[in-house]
C-alpha cells in the first residue's frame, strides 16, 4: 500500500474514532442549555434553539448542587493527599529498604489485587459500622488511604534511584525521613503527579462505595447526587444533563491540563521498571 494512502487512512480512522468519542460529550453540553422540554422534540435537536442557563440555575439554587460539588472536592483531595503519602512510604519501602519478609509481603500485596474489590465490600462495610464511620466522610474516605496499584507503581519507579545515592547520604548522616524527603520525593515527583491524577479521577468518579456507606443526602458526592436527581427529575433531560456536565468537566480539564505530566509518570515509570 502507498504509504501516503496508508498515513490518510490511519488519520481518518484517528479522527473518526475521535469524533465518536467526542459526539456525546458535545451533545450532553449542547442539551444542557437548551430548554425544558426541547430534547424530546422530534426530530432531535442538536443544537439548543434559544439558549439559556436556566437548568444550571435551577440545580446550584433548589437542587443543592454546589454542597454536592463541596462534598466530592472535599473526599477526592483527602483520598488523593493521604493515599498518596501512604502509597509513596511504602512504595519507596518496597523499593529500598531491607525488612524481614519484604518480598513475601510484597507478593502478598500482588495476589490480592486478583480479588474482586466487590468482595471486600460486606466485611469491610461491617467494619466501618463497628467504629461508627457509616454515613461520614470518613467512611468513603479511610478505605482509600492506600492501594496495592498505587504501593506497585510507586515501587516499580523508585527501584531506579540509584543505591549509591541514598547510601552517600547515609553516609553523611541523613537519616531516613531526610533522605525520604529531600533526595528521593523530588526524583519521584513524575510518578507523584500521574499517581496523585489517578486517584483523584477514581474517587471523584467513585459511586458504589459512596452508595453503600453514605446513607445521608447531605453527604452525597456528585455521582451519588446525579442518580438522585435522575430519580426524581427522569422526564427532564435538559436538568439531567446539566448535572452531567457539572460532574465530568472538572475532571476533565483536570486531566486535560495535566496529560503531559500523567501521561510521562506513566511511560517513564514502565522504563524504569
Amino acid at each position: 500500500m502507498n504509504p501516503r494512502l496508508a498515513r490518510l487512512l490511519i488519520n481518518g480512522l484517528l479522527l473518526g474514532a475521535t469524533a465518536a468519542a467526542l459526539l456525546p460529550l458535545l451533545w450532553m453540553l449542547s442539551v444542557s442549555f437548551m430548554t425544558p422540554g426541547e430534547a424530546s422534540a422530534l426530530p432531535v435537536p442538536l443544537l439548543p434553539a434559544h439558549a439559556t442557563l436556566g437548568n444550571y440555575r435551577e440545580l446550584f439554587a433548589h437542587a443543592g448542587m454546589g454542597r454536592y460539588l463541596l462534598n466530592s472536592l472535599l473526599v477526592a483531595s483527602a483520598i488523593t493527599v493521604l493515599s498518596l503519602a501512604s502509597n509513596l512510604m511504602a512504595g519507596y519501602a518496597f523499593a529500598k529498604l531491607r525488612f524481614a519478609g519484604r518480598e513475601r509481603l510484597f507478593q502478598a500485596l500482588i495476589g490480592a489485587l486478583v480479588i474482586p474489590a466487590q468482595v471486600a465490600m460486606l466485611p469491610l462495610f461491617l467494619l466501618l459500622k463497628y467504629l461508627g464511620l457509616i454515613d461520614s466522610y470518613a467512611g468513603v474516605i479511610v478505605p482509600s488511604m492506600a492501594s496495592i496499584f498505587g504501593i506497585y507503581l510507586v515501587r516499580q519507579y523508585a527501584r531506579g534511584v540509584p543505591d549509591e545515592l541514598l547510601e552517600a547520604a547515609r553516609i553523611d548522616g541523613a537519616g531516613e525521613w531526610r533522605i525520604f524527603g529531600q533526595i528521593v520525593l523530588p526524583l519521584l515527583k513524575p510518578i507523584m503527579v500521574t499517581l496523585a491524577i489517578f486517584t483523584f479521577l477514581a474517587a471523584w468518579n467513585d459511586f458504589m462505595w459512596p452508595l453503600i456507606v453514605l446513607t445521608g443526602q447531605e453527604h452525597y458526592t456528585l455521582p451519588l447526587a446525579l442518580a438522585s436527581l435522575a430519580r426524581e427529575h427522569a422526564q427532564d433531560s435538559e436538568l439531567m444533563m446539566a448535572g452531567s456536565v457539572v460532574t465530568v468537566l472538572p475532571v476533565l480539564l483536570l486531566f486535560l491540563a495535566l496529560q503531559r505530566h500523567y501521561l510521562q509518570g506513566l511511560l517513564v515509570g514502565s522504563v524504569k521498571g
